[in-house]
């Protein structure tokens, strides 16, 4: 796992920006489950909630007013499939 020196939140925002929906929703929910696995004495170092704090910008700002409710319909669509 990235620490949190080696990552740069700028250019991992320009990343999220060039994304497709479908794209940013599933890294997420890759993310989500990244955090799910980092210890507790580790999330000092772990850069999985900075990424996540950054994704959560970005899809609120595709879709104004919305909060995470595109992600959570993506998501559940993709749990009834």
């Amino acid at each position: 796992m990235a620490e949190r020196q080696d990552f740069d939140p700028g250019e991992f925002a320009d990343q999220l920006t060039a994304m497709a929906d479908d794209e940013l929703f599933r890294l997420m929910q890759d993310l989500e489950k990244e955090s799910e696995d980092v210890a507790i004495e580790a999330r000092e170092t772990s850069d999985a909630f900075e990424k996540i704090a950054l994704v959560e910008t970005a899809i609120e700002d595709r879709f104004p007013g919305q909060l995470l409710a595109p992600y959570k319909e993506w998501r559940q669509r993709r749990t009834t499939v």
